[in-house]
């Protein structure tokens, strides 16, 4: 059963202890302060003491709540450090730690099992795979039945949708290779939630690699039929007309042509929400493509206007969430009401002019995580590297990340910023926002990373004649 700490206020933060692990606002596993120092005994001996951020000491006697909570606040730090070290944070160690803890906090054994994943076209392909399996096992199972190649396979991604009343998705987030498809998608406990394959990059031009094989060509094609028919890609009643004739002649290449010309390709849309541009309260439909952020916003006045966002024009941004306590075994599931998350970026308006915009939105991670895939793939056009190189290759049947994903760093991890102050440019640009809550502190309903900056190593200085 999952370790409950003493109703007592003054809990001891002893090696018993307990804390929630939440990853991208959704509990992902809970640990004891003993799991966490053999994980940090476990990374040095692998890196050496030089490498691995300091841990928080054992204490002989037990923890007043100040100290509890202090504990709490340095283990947080300690795991944001080793998460956002690029060595450290894409280590086996540290993601097969976070696997194992998923599993034996949602008490799922491992076993066999037949695992569903949509297609973009509502296709279902069962797979058998091991409760165990991490999300890099299930994507290559998926692939292998629909007999997608091996070069192929780094151009797709598995994700956590919610299917909605009228069969369109919204998305939750991109699976992670920390995290078991199986039981991240079981453990939510609610049919709503599936897992759907779908294309992972944000220039067309790679288009051309995925539709030289059959299959690659079927899945875009899928997914671009999908995409207008929910009217995520705008089409006019002549290009209508044009895509039905290509599509009664079943010219999928052709058709997929026709569609990178028109507004919204290879965007994600996502469903309404909040933000705060131009003013408090406006309502707003985000779309994430082609290395922005595009708003389509209605002012109070009832008035509709759109504006973008360029991802180089950002400077930093932050996920912040608000995590209810849950002692249950699901933890909070993404979507509840009482989740608040918020996407904040600070933008450059002008020559001179930073401003922050917030996005009040359930879909807030999973924006980051969009912002920060621009941002790589940006990196490593940028680096003259290759996409196909982004992608992990298998090597003696074990996982391996290629040199090439290696080259494009994260910045060390830097103090989070005084609130008071003004915030610091380049911090860390990993997109998973770790959090740690002590179970003891049952009366705190709030579990807020409010520091959690992603800095954009991708941000440009832009004068007022490019504006």
């Amino acid at each position: 059963k999952p370790v409950r700490a003493p109703a007592c206020a003054g809990a001891s933060a002893d090696p018993g202890s307990a804390y929630n692990i939440h990853v991208n606002g959704v509990l992902h596993c809970r640990v004891r302060y003993s799991q966490l120092l053999g994980l940090h005994e476990q990374l040095r001996k692998e890196y050496g003491a030089n490498v691995v951020p300091a841990f928080p000491p054992k204490k002989i006697f037990t923890l007043t709540p100040a100290e509890v909570e202090q504990r709490r606040e340095q283990l947080e730090k300690y795991m944001q450090a080793v998460r956002q070290d690029p060595t450290l944070g894409g280590s086996e160690t540290f993601n097969s730690f976070l696997r194992k803890a998923q599993q034996e906090t949602q008490q799922i054994p491992t076993e066999e099992v037949v695992l569903e994943v949509l297609l973009s076209n509502g296709q279902k392909v069962k797979v058998t795979i091991l409760t165990s399996d991490q999300t890099e096992d299930v994507l290559e199972a998926v692939a292998s039945k629909l007999d997608l190649p091996d070069d192929l396979v780094g151009y797709f991604s598995l994700f956590l949708v919610r299917e909605t009343k009228d069969g369109a998705f919204s998305f939750v987030r991109k699976l992670q290779e920390f995290e078991l498809p199986y039981v991240s998608v079981t453990s939510l406990h609610n049919p709503e939630f599936r897992i759907i394959l779908r294309k992972s990059y944000w220039d067309s031009s790679y288009d051309d690699d995925v539709m030289e094989h059959r299959v690659g060509l079927n899945l875009l094609y899928a997914q671009t039929v999908s995409d207008i028919e929910h009217g995520w890609i705008l089409v006019n009643k002549e290009q209508h007309r044009q895509l039905k004739s290509l599509q009664e002649k079943v010219s999928k290449k052709e058709f997929i042509r026709l569609a990178q010309t028109l507004k919204y390709y290879g965007y994600l849309k996502f469903d309404p929400c909040v933000t705060d541009f131009p003013e408090k309260g406006c309502h707003v439909v985000v779309s994430a493509g082609n290395n922005e952020l595009n708003f389509q916003v209605r002012l109070p006045s009832e008035q509709i206007k759109e504006g973008s966002f360029k991802v180089t024009r950002m400077r930093c941004w932050r996920v912040t969430s608000s995590v209810p306590m849950s002692n249950g075994p699901s933890g909070s599931s993404p979507g509840k009401s009482e989740v608040k998350l918020e996407l904040a970026f600070e933008y450059l308006m002008s020559k001179d002019r930073l401003q922050w915009v917030t996005i009040t939105s359930p879909q807030a991670i999973m924006l980051s995580i969009c912002l920060q895939s621009m941002v790589d793939e940006l990196m490593v056009k940028k680096s003259g590297g290759s996409i196909r190189k982004m992608f992990r290759r298998r090597v003696n049947g074990a996982l391996r990340r290629s040199d090439s994903q290696q080259a494009v760093k994260s910045p060390p991890l830097l103090d989070s910023p005084d609130a008071s102050r003004e915030p610091m440019a380049k911090l860390s640009s990993k997109l998973t926002s770790v959090s740690l809550r002590g179970i003891s502190h049952s009366s705190s309903a709030n579990d807020v990373g409010a520091n959690d900056f992603h800095g954009n190593y991708a941000f440009e200085g832009i004068g007022d004649e490019d504006l």
